[in-house]
């Protein structure tokens, strides 16, 4: 990847679906194989590339951060607020982040690290071809609970987020340019609620986007998906040493 990439990392959420399955820790807290979801993600955008890795949480997840001593990599740059939404936290993030783009997670979107590479260095080329405002990770969809929904044209292009169903949805990683925080006080007036409407809304602005498809992703909502994400991480590692 390019010089001057930064991360960004969407980690401000509750978690409340996970909160039985994890001690009543936050989300971006909870450990998979031995990490935190936060550090586990800030470790894949820095084998990107991506510094500095804009981090925004909560207030109750600093607080924890503190009280156990939890450090971040120096590149990482914390960002506490309490936003009512995954929109207000992405939009926090746009008024520290000065790259021309930047590779955006959220805190749960569990990707092999291969299939992050591959999507980093696609979506990088798509990009510079085609003068393209973002490229979005999907995947099919398996039943997730509330995904977003994402239809595309055979180049890729996405036409339409949301709907009822369709073939595949997004996993929570992209690769977006400075140009989608222009929308942000039109967003704003608009009362939106989530991310997954600002992205609606920016097709609406005629900003272009493209799908790159993945072979697998977790969204780490509930315990299931956390025990599914900890057999295929599980699984790599006896891959990988043997």
């Amino acid at each position: 990847m390019p010089d001057g990439l930064s991360g960004a990392i969407i980690a401000a959420g509750r978690g409340e679906r996970l909160r039985a399955a994890s001690g009543g820790l936050p989300k971006p807290l909870v450990e998979l194989g031995g990490k935190s979801l936060l550090l586990r993600q800030v470790e894949g955008l820095t084998r990107l590339g991506a510094n500095p890795i804009h981090v925004i949480v909560n207030s109750e997840t600093a607080a924890l951060m503190g009280a156990r001593q939890i450090r971040m990599p120096d590149q990482v740059q914390l960002i506490v607020a309490d936003t009512p939404n995954s929109m207000e936290s992405l939009l926090i993030l746009g008024e520290r982040i000065q790259s021309p783009r930047f590779l955006l997670s959220t805190v749960d979107a569990i990707v092999a690290e291969d299939e992050l590479e591959t999507f980093a260095a696609h979506a990088q080329l798509a990009m510079e071809l085609r003068s393209l405002d973002g490229a979005l990770g999907v995947v099919r969809w398996r039943g997730d609970h509330r995904p977003l929904f994402v239809e595309t044209i055979a180049d890729g292009a996405i036409t339409h987020f949301g709907g009822e169903a369709a073939a595949r949805v997004t996993a929570g990683i992209y690769l977006f340019t400075q140009r989608i925080f222009t929308y942000a006080a039109m967003a704003h007036a608009r009362r939106l609620g989530a991310l997954r409407e600002f992205l609606g809304f920016l097709l609406e602005q005629r900003l272009r986007f493209i799908a790159i498809e993945l072979k697998s992703a977790v969204d780490i909502d509930e315990a299931a998906d956390l025990a599914l994400a900890r057999s295929i991480i599980a699984s790599r590692a006896t891959g990988e040493s043997g």
